[in-house]
């Protein structure tokens, strides 16, 4: 058992460490991890009442953890937090920003979270995540907005914003998060960390769930450093029994292929806007022209091409899909209160796409997902020639908070509606199809690989004039995380992000 000091190491000290760099510290005795989670703690309460990014403070139980932690273990001793969505661990709330789940309290561990418990991580609290992770910005009713450290102002990004902003703004090296249309790497393009990605089936999301949002949703982490990235993917890699998918294992360790050098890579790229009506920022286009350039100088052959896919795959069919699905969890949610679920469980943009999914039929719901088969062969032809494809993470810098809350005519329009029993009559009505535009549009780069389930990363490489961070995106074929983890280090070390930090925090 280790026995806590009473002297804590310094956050300047503390951050100039990844998680690996932790957990070297602890292993060679030069401090505890008792100690690193004081540091821990103590920075979150310093920032976190501005920021936002821990909703439930677990410190108690991080100090039971820190003193009865596993024999061995890559991370042993390392500050680590959990989004408050899908990571399940026993005896602590789980509330996923949904009022409804207030009382809800999760009596066992996710297996990822059992496999970072035998990684030695210490968790301490769950991070801010918008309602059921529904929407690409974190600002959940139940817990108010999640801030961005590079400006407050702004939106960290979502899913995983919490998570995001808590890596970002230094109270841990690296926090968990999840992906269902671009959740681990919106915030990390947001808040300047690096975010992957990894492969349908690559990890578990047992023993709970097979497959959500018809196997679009995966889990993961947001990190500062690759290598981090890397070694928790190691951790937690690997089916459960029972999964619906299954996949090729990793010829060796994803952290060994950070260190490897990539060999002369085919990268496609493109900055062409998925929805004309949206057009993509000069400066996330300026980002990806200069990655291409510093591609090139690294050796790499470097083509512009179109983009291999079609607006209505993500617009139709992946909105069909989350509506969907919306429906379902509100159904859970139900069953979990004994009741059928009401409109003052959950938010109205919740409670109206759920509403809109009973609009559509079964044969509906079948076509769309068939549809996604389209968008699997287009990436499929795509990586017979190229080995990567690099776009934008997103089409816009980092948002301000509020941006994309309902206006007030949609919002009243909205109520007046479903006060008639009317809104799954909406279906195909202007307001819902500028809705979904203006939401999926946002995400129309990074949703792309949740449909074809192939592995993604956000590499922080650019930072706007006004000093937000910008992330490029790469994709490679499905289960090739070994040359994304390649290529990252060697991004890594050609332009180093580690000490690029918020100057306020």
């Amino acid at each position: 058992m280790q026995t806590s000091r009473t002297t804590t190491l310094s956050f300047d000290e503390y951050v100039q460490h990844d998680a690996t760099g932790l957990a070297q510290l602890v292993r060679s005795g030069e401090v505890t991890a008792p100690e690193l989670l004081e540091t821990a703690i103590a920075r979150a309460e310093a920032v976190n009442p501005e920021l936002n990014a821990i909703v439930t403070p677990l410190y108690d139980k991080g100090r039971e953890m820190a003193t009865h932690l596993p024999g061995d273990g890559p991370f042993r001793g390392v500050p680590f937090l959990l989004k408050d969505l899908e990571f399940e661990w026993a005896g602590t709330p789980m509330k996923s920003g949904c009022r409804g789940y207030q009382n809800y309290v999760s009596t066992t561990d996710s297996e990822v979270v059992r496999r970072l418990k035998a990684a030695g991580l210490v968790f301490f609290g769950k991070t801010n995540t918008p309602e059921f992770g529904l929407t690409p910005y974190t600002e959940p009713q139940l817990y108010g907005p999640a801030r961005n450290p590079w400006k407050p102002t702004h939106s960290p990004g979502g899913s995983s914003g919490g998570s995001a902003v808590a890596v970002a703004a230094g109270i841990v090296p690296a926090a968990s998060a999840s992906d269902g249309g671009g959740s681990i790497r919106i915030p990390a393009a947001c808040c300047g960390l690096f975010g992957l990605k990894p492969s349908r089936g690559r990890v578990t999301l047992g023993p709970r769930f097979g497959e959500l949002w018809n196997g679009a949703v995966i889990g993961h982490s947001v990190t500062r450093s690759v290598r981090d990235s890397a070694g928790l993917l190691d951790a937690i890699a690997g089916p459960l029994a029972g999964d619906p998918y299954g996949i090729t294992p990793p010829e060796r360790p994803f952290v060994e292929e950070v260190s490897r050098e990539p060999g002369r890579l085919r990268i496609a790229f493109s900055t062409q806007t998925l929805i004309p009506a949206q057009s993509v920022d000069p400066e996330c286009v300026n980002a990806v022209r200069d990655a291409a350039q510093l591609l090139e100088s690294l050796g790499h052959t470097v083509e512009e091409i179109a983009l291999p896919y079609e607006k209505s795959i993500v617009t139709e069919a992946f909105f069909v899909n989350v509506l969907s699905e919306t429906a379902a969890t509100l159904r859970e949610l139900g069953e979990y209160l004994g009741r059928p679920t009401q409109r003052s469980d959950v938010e109205l943009n919740t409670w109206a796409q759920a509403r809109l999914a009973e609009g559509f039929s079964a044969t509906d719901v079948a076509y769309q997902k068939r549809r996604w088969n389209s968008l699997n062969r287009s990436m499929g032809q795509l990586h017979e020639k190229y080995d990567v494809f690099l776009t934008p993470t997103l089409p816009r810098p980092p948002i301000a908070i509020g941006t994309f809350q309902n206006k007030a005519s949609e919002q009243r329009l909205l109520k007046l509606v479903d006060s008639l029993g009317g809104l799954k009559y909406l279906n195909g009505s202007k307001i819902v199809d500028e809705l979904a535009e203006r939401s999926l549009g946002y995400i129309s780069f990074t949703v792309i690989t949740n449909m074809t389930g192939q592995p993604s990363m956000s590499v922080p490489l650019h930072w706007s004039p006004d000093g937000l961070p910008i992330g490029t995106m790469f994709a490679a074929k499905l289960g090739d995380e070994a040359t994304l983890f390649r290529l990252a280090g060697q991004l890594e070390k050609a332009r180093p992000w580690f000490n690029k930090r918020p100057t306020s925090y």
